[in-house]
């Protein structure tokens, strides 16, 4: 088994004693650090990055030679799965994620593969193998994948959306058809994520980023049912033979967090619009919560970044369980000096709540 120099992140994941808050930052390597940007333009394109091993090993490791953070996370795309069942993944300079050919009929849905991961998805598992050989167990890597609801709508729309207009709409007309895409896209996840498992991730998350989009009926049945078969399907061990704890992110779920805990993941992730204090009352002891600074925070001055901090810190209160992060993905033009504030403020001021 190997031994994590800096175990604080699984400890916290699976509510152990720690003596100070970890924190890692969702998308903390990416397009707010210049050393990325140059890696990204050596890359070509942003697919160019992602299926390349080496050089998502490098934009991993990059934020953790700046920062004091306790994990590093695998730099992916949440659409690679959709890409290996063949829509055809492109990316549009200011628009976002876009498919060549997205779900248009239902004998689209059926023709669907569910792709094996160890070979249409070999690049993320060798590009985990690499990094957890270049962590050489400093920190834990997390592994991820986009949820079963989140990759539908995209292959549904075609790319990003507003309203989401043609997932509901199959979900309201022919509720069946997104049932049997779903529950194919939940057995894909679920591989996806035990072959990452198996390469050496440490921990994993599924981000659940439109699932805020459904109303509370909707969410159940088409969202949070389908993250269940996810985490129902996982190894609970990995490589090592350590346990391999698991979160949940629904962006815009805190108002779902009771019915989350049924999901059965060990963690679950908070945007910033809900009260992490309330959240904790809410959740008890049942698992560990994660977040939940505004990412739009990263703008303000430093002395102001530690205050909110602080009062993050002091709304979840004292013992285990408590994950610093952000509510949401970093922004790109943020000053990396205001996020070496925010890890060093967690650092600084966490350990009290752990005496």
């Amino acid at each position: 088994m190997t031994q994590l120099k800096n175990d604080l992140l699984i400890r916290a994941l699976l509510r152990q004693p720690v003596d100070r808050t970890p924190v890692w930052m969702m998308r903390q390597a990416g397009r707010y650090l210049p050393e990325y940007r140059a890696v990204r333009e050596q890359a070509g394109s942003f697919m160019n990055l992602c299926t390349n091993p080496e050089l998502a090993c490098e934009v991993t490791l990059q934020p953790l030679r700046r920062f004091r953070f306790d994990a590093a996370i695998l730099f992916s795309d949440i659409l690679t799965i959709p890409d290996a069942m063949g829509l055809g993944l492109y990316f549009t300079e200011g628009e976002g994620p876009k498919f060549k050919h997205p779900i248009q009929s239902v004998s689209d849905i059926k023709k669907l593969p569910i792709p094996d991961p160890n070979t249409e998805l070999r690049y993320v598992t060798d590009a985990v193998k690499l990094i957890r050989q270049h962590l050489n167990g400093s920190v834990p890597l997390i592994g991820f994948s986009g949820s079963p609801w989140t990759l539908a709508t995209y292959m549904i729309e075609g790319g990003s959306s507003k309203n989401f207009q043609k997932a509901k709409s199959l979900m309201y007309e022919q509720p069946n058809y997104l049932h049997s895409l779903l529950d194919k896209l939940a057995q894909s996840v679920a591989a996806y994520l035990n072959a990452q498992i198996e390469a050496g991730a440490q921990a994993i998350m599924l981000f659940d980023t439109w699932g805020g989009m459904l109303t509370t009926e909707d969410y159940c049945e088409f969202s949070l049912q389908y993250a269940k078969q996810v985490k129902a399907l996982l190894a609970n061990t990995g490589k090592d033979g350590n346990t391999v704890p698991a979160i949940l992110f629904t962006k815009g779920g805190g108002q779902w967090l009771e019915a989350m805990l049924d999901a059965g993941y060990d963690a679950l992730g908070l945007d910033w619009q809900t009260d992490i204090h309330k959240a904790r009352l809410q959740v008890g002891s049942r698992v560990a919560l994660q977040g939940n600074m505004d990412p739009v925070a990263l703008y303000a001055q430093p002395e102001f970044i530690v205050e909110k901090v602080k009062a993050i810190l002091e709304k979840f209160g004292k013992g285990s369980g408590h994950v610093f992060n952000l509510g949401h993905g970093i922004l790109p033009d943020i000053n990396p000096r205001h996020v070496e504030a925010m890890v060093n403020a967690v650092h600084q001021y966490s350990p009290v709540y752990h005496r």
